[in-house]
């Protein structure tokens, strides 16, 4: 009776049944698209997960979930156009990198929807999120399952009627975004401060706790800590590997119900479309887009998929960019909140270069997707990117490193591009300080390479030079400078008058160490290729804070204990 509605008489209405348009609204691009649609407002019935083996029934506007189908297979085809022989309105299959040109033809010819699910998702989840989004607001019943999609108030009733216990709905930074309030259900001080700050209160034990909901595979159980701190249910809420958010549950007077953990777990799956759908997005074609970029800058999309869901030809011309804060925050989490501050001034520049600019953000990184034109001047990219940070500097406060990518010939380039402006935005916090910096990888490209030896482990202590580990280790265990004066003797070119200024001490104080350093160590500075190779280990020592200006022992860095 889920979907069903009872008329006036006792008789049971037709079915409810939301359009595909209003389906994929729910969901959200991260959990499902379309490719192909006939028709926004095709009515959409109740999923059914296929087996190969398995003969296809009739199924009036069912949702065919095809299990195991690869794109590119003569036997996906068949499967699509026998689902449009047996009244199915659309199609699942997996994005698995594959083209889908000729599969959105059978479809068309068809005459069903062609939907693609993330790869991270599991057939499982998606089957129970596209149930919840397909569950009608006419449910009989009064489990949480019948509670209208997006309503996360009712939703938090519903859990806290149906396992016993007073429930609270947090996003995935702890902001709360739900709370029962079902009358007799205790809830304790914590909860109190949580409900008025609309934030989980901090406390010395919230990053483990959070910590064990997420890296467990279903409902946690929590034990009081003491006054003032009532027993707990908690479970993580995602779609695929996506966190969205916590769900927990008190454990007062009376206590939960029996089967709480197993009730709890079925309200995370529930919850899933309710998250997806309450999100407020302002211009839901916009979010769509910006998921869809975030997916594809991780390489998680195919071109094909990415190319459909943006509106952009997949041999289209882009250039990735990456904005970071050039301070550090020191509040936990305040550094995404910092560059969310910036969203709409960065994205409503980056519209005005070109109208199918999307952005995203990721990691406290925001990044923007462009389209450049065709004889695009290659400076014209570092004047637009320089004076967006000026303005975002002059409307918020905020002095930004924006990293550069090379320009993409196609959107499958798209990855490295990124990559690359990561590496010019980490490049620029190391060398410009707080200051706004703007630079494109080819501008950087030498500190470029050797970030990627550093991250190769070419810095790794059994690979080091002996002349180099014996000096950092005497340098660790004497609080001396060694390291730090051939490196900047190296970098100066053996000037010595350039690398005491740089030093600020006096010429014949750097002539005895440079002379004392290769007794005590064995440094052979007429050799060329030795020059070459100890500069190089120590550049990228320092480039890891191995060691720093300071005489001081270096944290993290003692030879002796990795023999």
């Amino acid at each position: 009776m889920s979907q069903t509605d009872l008329i006036p008489d006792g008789t049971m209405a037709r079915p409810y049944r939301p359009s595909l348009g209003q389906v994929l609204e729910t969901l959200g691009s991260h959990v499902l698209s379309a490719v192909h649609v006939p028709d926004a407002g095709l009515p959409i019935g109740e999923p059914v997960v296929h087996d190969p083996d398995d003969q296809l029934d009739d199924r009036p506007a069912g949702v065919l979930l095809a299990v195991g189908a690869r794109p590119s297979a003569p036997e996906t085809r068949d499967l699509v156009r026998l689902a449009g022989a047996h009244d199915y309105h659309a199609v699942v299959i997996k994005d698995r990198g594959a083209e889908l040109g000729e599969l959105i033809d059978v479809a068309r010819e068809a005459g069903v929807a062609l939907l693609v699910a993330s790869a991270r998702i599991p057939w499982r989840q998606l089957d129970a999120l596209l149930t919840a989004a397909i569950s009608g607001p006419g449910a009989a019943t009064a489990t949480f399952s019948s509670v209208g999609i997006g309503d996360l108030f009712a939703l938090a009733n519903a859990i806290a009627t149906t396992i016993g216990g007073a429930t609270c709905i947090e996003d995935a930074e702890g902001n709360v975004l739900a709370y029962s309030n079902v009358p007799g259900q205790e809830i304790d001080e914590i909860r109190k401060l949580g409900i008025l700050g609309r934030k989980t209160p901090q406390r010395p034990t919230n990053r483990l706790e959070y910590s064990r909901v997420f890296r467990a595979d279903g409902p946690v159980r929590f034990p009081s800590l003491g006054p003032g701190h009532m027993r707990r249910l908690a479970t993580a809420v995602r779609a695929g590997a996506r966190l969205l958010g916590f769900i927990w549950v008190l454990d007062g007077t009376p206590p939960v119900v029996p089967g709480a953990m197993r009730l709890l777990g079925d309200a995370g799956r529930i919850a899933a479309a309710h998250m997806l759908r309450s999100r407020d997005p302002g211009d839901p074609w916009r979010w769509q887009r910006a998921e869809t970029l975030r997916l594809l800058l991780d390489g998680d999309v195919s071109e094909s998929v990415a190319a459909a869901r943006l509106g952009l030809p997949a041999d289209s011309s882009v250039a990735i960019m990456a904005f970071a804060s050039a301070r550090p925050v020191p509040e936990p989490g305040a550094a995404e909140a910092a560059v969310t501050t910036v969203v709409d001034l960065v994205s409503l520049a980056c519209e005005a270069w070109h109208h199918e600019a999307v952005c995203t953000t990721s990691r406290s990184v925001l990044y923007a997707l462009v389209p450049v034109p065709e004889g695009t001047p290659p400076d014209r990219l570092v004047r637009f990117a320089t004076g967006t940070a000026a303005s975002v500097r002059k409307a918020a406060g905020m002095d930004l490193h924006v990293g550069i990518g090379p320009l993409a010939a196609r959107l499958e380039q798209v990855p490295e591009s990124r990559r690359l402006a990561d590496r010019v935005v980490r490049v620029l916090a190391e060398t410009a300080g707080g200051a706004t910096r703007v630079a494109t990888d080819e501008q950087v490209r030498s500190r470029i390479a050797l970030l990627d030896l550093v991250d190769r482990g070419d810095t790794a202590a059994e690979r080091l030079l002996e002349p180099v580990r014996r000096m950092l280790e005497y340098d660790a265990a004497h609080s001396s400078v060694h390291a730090v004066t051939l490196l900047a003797y190296l970098d100066a070119f053996g000037e010595a008058a350039r690398t005491a200024a740089e030093l600020s001490i006096h010429e014949n104080t750097l002539r005895y160490r440079i002379r004392r350093l290769q007794e005590l160590f064995g440094v052979d500075l007429a050799d060329p290729t030795e020059r070459l190779v100890i500069w190089l280990q120590l550049r990228l020592l320092h480039m890891r804070a191995e060691f720093s200006s300071m005489p001081t022992r270096v944290p993290g860095w003692n030879v002796r204990s990795q023999r």
